[in-house]
């Protein structure tokens, strides 16, 4: 019968360190690795750029269309009162009206002839500044 007491349990240092695959993976192989992963994270970053311009474009749009709509609210019913005013000095409520009417029609005329110089052009401009942040 063996002695117990001489056997001895071995230490780690005696275990052999098992090799995982990767470690015997070539350097070709670990560049192929490496530049895929690069390739995803360039991915991941470019597409959260882009949900970034995304998400700020919705919400300059939306604070601009509510302003917008507030805006249109005011001018409706100062023109209403401008209208009404206009009227009861020329002594006919309808003569203030198509004054004002005449106003938007010199308005939208000035708009139409220089749209390129006035709305176009800044309008391409800012977008271009926009897209380039």
């Amino acid at each position: 019968m063996a002695d117990k007491r001489n056997h001895k349990m071995p230490s780690q240092e005696n275990i052999p360190i098992l090799t995982r695959m990767e470690d015997k993976t070539s350097p070709v192989e670990l560049l192929f690795k490496k530049t895929e992963s690069f390739i995803r994270s360039g991915a991941g970053l470019y597409k959260l750029k882009i949900i970034d311009k995304s998400a700020e474009w919705i919400s300059t749009l939306t604070a601009r269309f509510v302003a917008m709509v507030l805006i249109l609210l005011f001018f409706l019913t100062i023109n209403m009162a401008v209208a009404l005013w206009i009227g009861d000095v020329l002594g006919k409520v309808y003569w203030g009206f198509f004054v004002v009417a005449g106003f938007y029609a010199l308005m939208t005329t000035l708009v139409i002839v220089f749209q390129k110089t006035w709305i176009k052009e800044p309008v391409k401009n800012a977008v271009i500044i926009q897209a380039l942040k």
